[in-house]
């Protein structure tokens, strides 16, 4: 599935990812391939992603590693877009 996060300054990734974990304001949440579509609202924590992708040098700083090959975004809140296997995910 296809992955986009943007924030008010640019678009920090683009890609093909295997799942993306949220931290939804009624609890953590995941989504795979094929999920079924979905709007939400996102609260400070933690965004893992995992898969098989590279992040631009530009935006390497804001991602940390997470466990088993993944990689983390810390956010203040958000908002995420899920619909036919592509994810958008704003950010503060």
């Amino acid at each position: 599935m296809f992955l986009e996060i943007v924030t008010p300054e640019a678009s920090i990734f683009s890609g093909e990812v295997e799942s993306v974990t949220v931290p939804g304001v009624v609890g953590e949440f995941q989504i795979l391939n094929n999920h079924a579509p979905v709007v939400s609202l996102l609260q400070e924590g933690k965004v893992r992603i995992q898969g098989d992708f590279k992040i631009e040098k530009a935006y390497e700083n804001k991602f940390s590693n997470g466990e088993n090959g993944s990689k983390v975004l810390r956010i203040d809140s958000g908002t995420i877009e899920m619909n036919d296997n592509k994810i958008i995910i704003l950010v503060d």
